[in-house]
């Protein structure tokens, strides 16, 4: 896919949030959904897109619609450092096929790091358990401001 295109209404994340597909939520609002990557890079990895914008990736964005994801992307990064004690906290966000992204729905990735431990690549991870992801959500919901 490249960085131009129609949005695909049958993308995995359109059909979260139809709630075609299961996620672990760690929160959301009317406008912004925050969950669990099933296929977490790190320990507590978590997924923001917008329930309201179809825009496949940063350059199609809404002005507005970026504003509520970052303001979601620094509460939920706020979070995941208060909930799991990270050494650091890395933000991504990838757009075209090319620049590495794999779901063309707007997100940002809020990934938890840490010293000691490796991340995994980016579509390379193996899926996680539910019940861990639930877990894990958990302590991040617990620490949202």
């Amino acid at each position: 896919m490249s960085l131009t295109g129609a949005y695909d209404p049958d993308n995995v994340f359109a059909k979260i949030l139809r709630g075609d597909l299961p996620c672990v939520k760690v929160w959301e609002d009317d406008r912004v959904l925050a969950f669990m990557d099933v296929f977490p890079q790190s320990e507590g990895h978590a997924l923001i897109i917008s329930k309201v914008s179809t825009a496949r990736n940063v350059l199609e964005v809404e002005p507005e619609v970026m504003a509520e994801l970052g303001e979601a992307v620094r509460r939920v990064a706020r979070a995941v450092t208060h909930g799991l004690s990270p050494d650091g906290v890395q933000i991504v966000q990838y757009n075209g096929e090319a620049g590495g992204q794999t779901v063309f729905h707007l997100h940002f990735h809020v990934i938890p790091r840490w010293a000691d431990r490796p991340m995994k690549g980016h579509g390379h991870a193996p899926m996680a358990e539910t019940a861990t992801l639930r877990a894990l959500a958990d302590r991040i919901a617990a620490a949202m401001d």
